[in-house]
């Protein structure tokens, strides 16, 4: 996984399809995720070694939604 191809508002899910969120941005070795679209109004971070796929503007990761 290249992380230059993760842009932002691409949307993530986890692996059971369900949506996680949308990228703000890439820090580092993590994707903070936008705020706007969390529950609790805070950013939230997903480590890159997560990402099992991208694919069609959309990120896949390797576990479900916690």
């Amino acid at each position: 996984m290249d992380k230059s191809q993760i842009r932002e508002h691409m949307k993530v899910v986890g692996s059971d399809g369900r949506s996680i969120g949308s990228v703000d941005k890439v820090e580092g070795d993590k994707i903070k995720l936008s705020k706007s679209g969390s529950a609790d109004g805070q950013h939230h971070f997903i480590d890159l070694a997560d990402v099992a796929d991208i694919k069609n503007d959309e990120i896949r990761l390797s576990k479900n939604r916690t």
